[in-house]
This record gives structure tokens, C-alpha cells and sequence, in this order.
């Protein structure tokens, strides 16, 4: 597993990391052994990285890990996020108070005495703007509560906005081939700082791996089938903001341009990588299959460049016109 360094200490992760919001419950049920077997298949190939968040099965995403960091490899870097939680809820989340319960409680969960990175949970862009919660987390960071703290953002203007916090380590965006805004956007501006990205959704909820048709149904629970029109949350955290229809469309579209041996999903993971600007990518895994799969990414060699002009015309021209939600 290749490594890349993280933020303005370039402490060293691993460039593809796991996304653990499966493990919180909110893609389906992810029973408590195979979520086990997700993380201890993870450290296995030497992913370094767990993002996970408070709200991802209510603090349950949360509990596995510092479970599993209680009898495993102990340099893992936990990415955790505040925000999103029920409890006090929106607008009450974003007070120092609370800050700092929300805090205290991942804390708890996880087992540890210093958090890694806390992130900003795609909170309200006003709420960016007006400051004060980067103030309590410069704090949290004196206080030596937390070692890190970053932002989840939704558009390119927010993670502009979050870029002129001092001290800011990281910059959480939706990214993937069907989402490439952040390229010309942001990219060069967190160089500058240090700051460093990881990116989420990289295979648009499945999307990017080929493996879906338009008569393919899922869970009730699963985010796929209750937010795929954006009812509970913003549309872009599924399906990158595309119709499920159009999406399955435009992904065997581009499974003709993947390379000879490769996958799409494959494809799609080592373009991420082959922005320099990107630290960790962070896919999800439902079973220890898929952790095994992803990690191999970091085994490949970079896309061609005249497969990388195709894959920002293929965008330009059949993508971006059909993207909802904040950008």
C-alpha cells in the first residue's frame, strides 16, 4: 500500500483508506462479524485510514472501530466527523457546548485520549462563514483533545470558504469521475495551504462500477433507495447528484474506455489517485471483498494521459449537465 502525506505535518496514510458509513447501518445491514472482518481486512492490506462519523448508525460506525483498536494495529488514523447528529440536532449542533459534547462523545466511542482528525459535518455554509466553530476546534486542539480538524464540504465555494481557516488540515469532498468541479476549483488552492483532500463517494454509490442496471432495487434502509432524489439529504451524497437512470446510462458508457484487464471500479479509483492534490480515497466495503479489491488500486500504475483528456471530455460533454445538488 502506497502512502501519502497527511496534512501541514505530512504525517504519512495510506492513499486509499475506508469509508465505514456501511459499518453504521446506513447502506443496509452490515452484521457485527462481517464488519469486524471489514476492518481487520483492511489493516491486513495495509490501509491506515478509517473515516467514519458520529452520526453513522447513531455512534455505532464509531463503537466497531474503537472495539477493534482495542485489540488491533494501533496506528490506524481515525478521520471522525461532528455535525450531523440528532442530539441536540440543527442549529444547536454547532454551539462551543456542543462542539465540545460531540467531541467528548466520539472520544468515548472510539476509545481514545486524542482524536486524530475531527471534521466539520457538512454543516451550513452561514455557519462556515461566520467562524466561531473553527475557533472552539482550535481549542479542542490546544486542549490536545483533538490533533487534527478539517472540513466535510458539499460545494467548491464552501471548501474555498474553510481554506482560509488557519490550521485547517483537510478538505473532505465529493469527487469521482461524474463529479470533477473540485479539479479547476480547489485543487491548486489547498496545495498552496497544505491542506490535504479526501475524497468520498468515489465510485457514486456504486455507480462506477458497472455492476448496475436501471431495473436493479435496494433496501429500504439503504441511502440509494430513500435519498436517490435527494429527500433526506443533499442529493449529491448518492449517485453523485446524477438520476439513477442516467447514471447507469452514462457508467457502461464509460466502461468502453477502461483499460484492457481493468474494471471500471478500478478505472474509476485510479483516476482519483492520479491527482496529486488527493491524500486518501476513501470507499466504502459492505463485505471483506470489496476492502481487498479497493486496496489493490494502490498496486496500479497511472491512467494513461490521453485516456485521462477522454475521461474530462466524456464529463464536459455527457456528465456535468445532468449533476443536482450543491456544487
Amino acid at each position: 500500500m502506497n502512502t501519502r502525506p497527511f496534512g501541514p505535518d505530512r504525517r504519512q496514510v495510506s492513499e486509499v483508506g475506508l469509508g465505514t458509513w456501511q459499518i453504521g447501518g446506513s447502506w443496509g445491514s452490515v452484521d457485527e462479524k462481517t464488519a469486524r472482518e471489514i476492518l481487520t481486512t483492511a489493516t491486513e492490506e495495509g490501509i491506515t485510514f478509517f473515516d467514519t462519523a458520529d452520526v453513522y448508525g447513531n455512534g455505532r460506525s464509531e463503537q466497531f472501530i474503537g472495539e477493534f483498536l482495542r485489540t488491533h494495529a494501533k496506528d490506524v488514523f481515525v478521520a471522525t466527523k461532528l455535525g450531523r447528529g440528532s442530539d441536540p440536532g440543527w442549529p444547536e449542533n454547532f454551539t462551543a457546548k456542543n462542539i465540545i459534547k460531540h467531541t467528548e462523545a466520539s472520544l468515548k466511542r472510539l476509545g481514545l485520549e486524542r482524536l486524530n482528525l475531527t471534521q466539520l459535518h457538512c454543516i451550513p455554509r452561514e455557519v462556515m462563514a461566520e467562524g466561531s466553530v473553527f475557533d472552539t476546534l482550535r481549542d479542542l486542539k490546544r486542549q490536545g483533545k483533538i490533533e487534527h480538524f478539517g472540513a466535510s464540504v458539499e460545494t467548491v465555494e464552501e471548501g474555498l470558504l474553510c481554506l482560509e481557516q488557519e490550521g485547517l488540515a483537510s478538505l473532505q469532498v465529493i469527487f469521482n469521475i461524474f463529479r470533477q468541479k473540485p479539479i479547476s476549483k480547489l485543487f491548486a488552492k489547498a496545495k498552496e495551504k497544505n491542506v490535504s483532500i479526501i475524497a468520498r463517494v468515489p465510485l457514486a454509490s456504486g455507480l462506477l462500477t458497472g455492476k448496475m442496471r436501471a431495473t436493479t432495487t435496494f433496501d429500504e434502509s439503504d441511502h440509494r433507495n430513500f435519498n436517490r432524489d435527494g429527500a433526506s439529504f443533499n442529493v449529491g451524497e448518492t449517485f453523485a447528484g446524477v438520476p439513477f437512470e442516467k447514471g447507469v446510462e452514462l457508467s457502461q458508457k464509460l466502461s468502453t474506455m477502461k483499460p484492457e484487464g481493468m474494471t471500471l471500479a478500478q478505472m474509476a479509483l485510479r483516476w482519483i489517485l492520479d491527482f496529486d492534490a488527493v491524500t486518501v480515497v476513501i470507499p466504502g466495503a459492505s463485505r471483506p471483498s470489496q476492502v481487498l479489491a479497493n486496496a489493490s488500486i494502490s498496486k496500479l500504475p497511472p491512467l494513461p494521459k490521453d485516456l485521462h483528456s477522454k475521461i474530462q471530455d466524456f464529463y464536459t460533454d455527457e456528465v456535468a449537465q445532468h449533476i443536482r445538488g450543491p456544487y
